[in-house]
C-alpha cells in the first residue's frame, strides 16, 4: 500500500512540475507584435532588394 502512494505522489508531484514549467509563450504587447512586424517586414524587404541586386549582377 505505501509504495502505491509513493507511487501516486511521484506521478502528481511530476505533472504538476510539467504543467507549471510549460514552454509558452511571453504575452507580448500590442506595441511589441507592432514594432516586430514592421522589423520583420523591413528585413524582407532588404531580402529582396538584395536579391533583385544579385539578379541585375548576374544579367550583367
Amino acid at each position: 500500500m505505501k509504495r502505491y502512494i509513493n507511487i501516486f505522489l511521484l506521478a502528481l508531484m511530476t505533472t504538476s512540475f510539467l504543467s507549471l514549467s510549460s514552454c509558452r509563450d511571453k504575452k507580448d504587447s500590442a506595441g511589441e507584435k507592432i514594432e516586430e512586424a514592421a522589423d520583420d517586414a523591413g528585413d524582407a524587404i532588404k531580402e529582396g532588394a538584395e536579391e533583385v541586386e544579385d539578379e541585375i549582377d548576374d544579367a550583367t
